[in-house]
């Protein structure tokens, strides 16, 4: 288990036993908002698997504080085309009331370095509009909006924008190399 501290902030990487600690602070954004497009909090044991699978190819990391989990990072498939392998989608959930504090930005800039260290070249970050705090912590990141769509999803009685963001994560004129 890799484990860091990104400007005091200690992180590492996520295990299975992390996963009650997951879907506890992903639950809130599930049911009493728009900003998770999921209708129905994943239990432990999906949060779990969820954590496997990005561990296989990409990386899914948690911040702690005092010695409890208060937020998690990580990433996946941008889409299933070989040619899209080099690209990755990352997303970020901070436990409520624990954002503008920087575990988003340490979150974020220990996923991007690992992602990159890997051979990713691009990341993709999805959020529902309005999303203040999101859009802020992407653009600060350095990620550049790439296009919005508009009224993609339906969630608490209303049609939602969805924007996108990416970061080149390496040198895009050099042919790409194996992830690792």
């Amino acid at each position: 288990m890799t484990a860091s501290s990104v400007s005091g902030f200690p992180i590492r990487d996520a295990t299975a036993a992390d996963a009650a600690a997951c879907a506890a602070i992903y639950a809130p954004y599930v049911l009493d908002t728009a900003i998770s497009f999921e209708e129905v909090p994943p239990t432990a044991e999906e949060m779990a698997a969820r954590i496997a699978k990005a561990q296989e190819r990409h990386a899914w990391l948690v911040l702690e504080q005092e010695g409890s989990v208060v937020g998690y990072a990580y990433a996946g498939p941008f889409a299933s085309r070989a040619a899209y392998q080099w690209s990755c989608e990352v997303s970020i959930y901070l436990q409520r009331g624990s954002a503008s504090k920087g575990g988003g930005r340490a979150l974020y800039t220990e996923l991007l370095a690992r992602l990159a260290e890997r051979g990713y070249r691009c990341a993709f970050g999805g959020y529902t509009l309005p999303n203040r705090a999101s859009e802020s912590l992407h653009r600060a990141m350095g990620f550049r909006l790439s296009g919005v769509h508009r009224k993609v999803g339906f969630k608490h009685g209303a049609w939602r924008d969805v924007a996108w963001a990416q970061r080149d994560l390496g040198p895009d004129d050099e042919p790409p190399g194996d992830i690792g």
